[in-house]
């Protein structure tokens, strides 16, 4: 009976979802009525089905007073994050006028979902604006994640949501919360996100793109999905002010949005300006930035001011994992591109819609390394590892090792399997740091779209995504024996 409720109730709370996720078919829907194009049938046929479905499923699933457990949380991250894919997929998948393959549709759709940006279109220019909305919006929306959305209103269908908010949202420390209600702190994270939303799009406005350019772009930049209305990205508006926004709307939207809150909340910069891990990554991040500049200045690429403007936003924009780019990255030196795709495994701070290893990971293995240097040269000294006022216990440095270590296996093993599909290494690495770390900009024979690459290649860096996407261990941990155990 115990088996039976919980399966009820992981079905219960995914109907829900889909129900809830079925709405975003709306607002293309609505576009698509204003523009006259035909792609109004798809999205208007999946939000038939899917709302109507899960919906009835709901409603004969309802079950009381049944709160999750950790194991509820992983399987239903894990199979609501597999029909979120599947519901992307098939408003593309389904539109007659873009006749599109299943698997082309399904990279196009969890690449969406996942924020990375990677794109199987070679026009992107051409294709309908309600397809360009959507595609915007498969960023935006899955950026902060419908899960996070969703536990904000978990509270009134009875079931405790707490395991499920630590399963999606990334990074070490997922015990935080901005305040002591769960719904409440979903509600202040989807508000700081909203925000920052529209001032990046009124930014883009005022920088000189349309409003809808300006809208898609906007939607795509804050949430770090990449996707542009335009087949040579940022490139095509070839303004430095364009440039300038998408570059700082990029570091801005990699900061943990919890810290925009508590400033927000007290009216004052010092919550973010001392915290630990955000002077870390601005630090990190102007080092590449300035390195970059001053490679793009040595390569008679670009004057000064120009170097350094491409720079600010093709570096902001990569190791961010966000993925806009410049119409000519492609011809840039190439060791400043594998410096590039290298910079896109550190990514931006835990509780921003980054993609990657994350900026406290690595300040905390900086923080061990030099205490083990310390340690060598004094041996009987005593000490510990501390971020900020922090003290970094054995558990939390344990479990920042060993993601190190799976993520760099799972890179390890992707780039492999690439390469056993008859890639060449430069085009294997730049794959699977453009899926795995959702930053959806390749390089070599992916330079210019993911289009051409093998089915099984789409599938596989479709998994490459959704991994990167839910921090490895939520997906690893249903293969392991243990979980399934009572």
């Amino acid at each position: 009976m115990r088996v039976s409720n919980h399966f009820k109730i992981i079905v219960h709370l995914c109907s829900f979802l889909i129900v809830l996720y079925s709405l975003t078919m709306i607002p293309p829907m609505l576009v698509a009525l204003y523009e006259k194009e035909q792609s109004l049938f798809s999205f208007a046929l999946c939000f038939f089905i899917f709302f109507c479905g899960g919906l009835f499923i709901w409603l004969k699933t309802k079950i009381k007073d049944i709160q999750l457990k950790t194991r509820d949380g992983f399987i239903i991250i894990a199979l609501f994050w597999l029909l979120f894919s599947l519901i992307s997929t098939l408003p593309l998948w389904l539109n007659e006028q873009l006749n599109m393959r299943f698997v082309d549709a399904l990279f196009e759709g969890v690449s969406g979902i996942t924020t990375t940006g990677a794109s199987v279109f070679h026009n992107v220019t051409d294709l309908p604006k309600s397809i360009l909305y959507y595609r915007a919006q498969l960023n935006f929306v899955g950026g902060l994640g419908v899960i996070v959305l969703a536990v904000a209103v978990l509270p009134l269908l009875g079931i405790g949501g707490m395991k499920l908010y630590q399963s999606e949202m990334p990074g070490p420390f997922k015990e935080e919360k901005l305040t002591p209600r769960l719904a409440s702190t979903a509600r202040n994270l989807w508000f700081t996100y909203i925000l920052l939303g529209g001032l990046c799009i009124l930014a883009f406005k005022i920088a000189g793109m349309s409003f809808f350019d300006a809208l898609c772009h906007g939607l795509s930049t804050v949430s770090l999905g990449g996707f542009s209305t335009y087949s040579e990205s940022i490139g095509y508006f070839n303004s430095a002010k364009i440039e300038f926004v998408a570059g700082l709307f990029s570091l801005l939207s990699a900061v943990n949005f919890t810290l925009y809150f508590a400033s927000l909340a007290k009216f004052s910069l010092r919550p973010l300006l001392t915290n630990p891990e955000f002077r870390f990554f601005i630090t990190v991040a102007l080092l590449v930035i300035g390195l970059i500049t001053f490679e793009t200045w040595r390569s008679n690429m670009y004057s000064f001011p120009d170097a350094f403007i491409h720079s600010f936003f093709l570096t902001s924009s990569m190791i961010t994992d966000n993925g806009l780019a410049t119409a000519d990255y492609a011809q840039w030196p190439q060791h400043i591109i594998v410096l590039l795709l290298f910079s896109s495994f550190f990514g931006g701070c835990v509780g921003s819609t980054c993609g990657g290893i994350k900026a406290i990971r690595f300040l905390i293995l900086y923080k061990q390394s030099r205490q083990e240097i310390h340690q060598l040269i004094h041996p009987k000294s005593v000490s510990s590892v501390r971020v900020g006022d922090s003290i970094i216990t054995s558990r939390l440095l344990n479990s920042v090792w060993s993601f190190f270590f799976l993520y760099t296996l799972c890179a390890c093993f992707f780039i492999w399997c690439l390469s056993m599909m008859g890639y060449d290494l430069i085009t294997a690495f730049a794959t699977v740091a453009a899926c795995l770390n959702n930053m959806g900009l390749g390089f070599g024979e992916t330079v210019a779209g993911f289009g051409e690459i093998t089915d099984s290649a789409k599938y596989l860096m479709c998994l490459a995504m959704l991994l990167g996407r839910l921090e490895i261990y939520t997906l690893l941990v249903l293969l392991s024996a243990s979980f399934w155990r009572n």
